[in-house]
């Protein structure tokens, strides 16, 4: 019964693996633009990969070669950002981990350097901060808003993505694990609620209302890309993480 057992099992774990590609939603065989087309929101993971515009009729598979991108791991985000889950189930240790740190280090340049100085500039446009203590407000909350976003990706920099350059030439330091990362790791995009709840209820008579609906809506926009960096973060880039921490654990032994 127990030799049944083990043998139902890996024949399980087999089949898996190989309906895997066959079950994602996208696949390397499919054709770029076609992904575009179905959901345009992909366009943000293509630039944190490094995929220019441009690339005619060929697939995913095609496109990720010409520009040196790991294709599984491309697709294993992509297809979580479609689908709001992963399918990696063990499936961490056949992802690129450079390539991921780099999309995420480029969400992080997205973020600090375009996104939410451009909600700035909006914000400016559409209120008068010099005649408005309400406007005054919703300024200062979003700058401290951004100082608060740029503090928690510094971190990431600096440490978490440090950590793991270090540990993938095999000289992590013995005083830290990604888990600490884990345990702290806030969703900064939930602390935009409270600015929107004020732009909403509180607007300036004076403001113009259609730069500041702009301004809004690339405020909702902004939470939810965060929400889900945050999401890849902690369901696929965490997971391939830990999974890396134990191979090298049981080199050691």
């Amino acid at each position: 019964m127990r030799a049944r057992e083990i043998i139902r099992f890996f024949a399980l774990v087999i089949y898996n693996r190989y309906n895997m590609d066959r079950l994602q939603k996208y696949k390397p065989s499919d054709k770029m633009i076609d992904l575009i087309s179905d959901n345009y929101s992909l366009l943000q993971v293509m630039s944190r990969f490094g995929l220019s515009l441009g690339f005619g009729d060929k697939t995913v598979k095609e496109v990720c070669e010409m520009n040196g991108v790991d294709c599984r791991t491309f697709l294993v985000v992509v297809n979580f950002m479609a689908e709001g889950f992963s399918r990696m189930d063990g499936e961490t240790d056949e992802l690129s981990i450079p390539a991921l740190v780099d999309y995420l280090r480029q969400a992080h340049i997205y973020f600090l350097d375009f996104c939410l100085p451009a909600i700035r500039r909006k914000l400016l446009e559409a209120i008068d901060c010099s005649e408005n203590d309400v406007s005054f407000l919703i300024l200062k909350f979003f700058d401290e808003y951004m100082r608060e976003v740029r503090k928690h990706m510094e971190y990431e920099e600096k440490t978490v993505f440090k950590y793991v350059d270090a540990l993938l030439q095999n000289n992590a330091p013995k005083n830290y694990q990604i888990s600490t990362f884990s345990k702290h790791h806030d969703q900064v995009g939930e602390k935009l609620t409270e600015l929107k709840n004020i732009i909403i209820k509180y607007c300036p008579a004076k403001a113009n209302t259609n730069l500041l609906n702009a301004a809004l809506f690339d405020i909702y926009a902004c939470e939810e890309g965060l929400e889900s960096h945050c999401k890849v973060e902690d369901y696929i880039f965490v997971p391939a993480i830990l999974n890396l921490e134990r191979r090298m654990m049981d080199h050691e032994k």
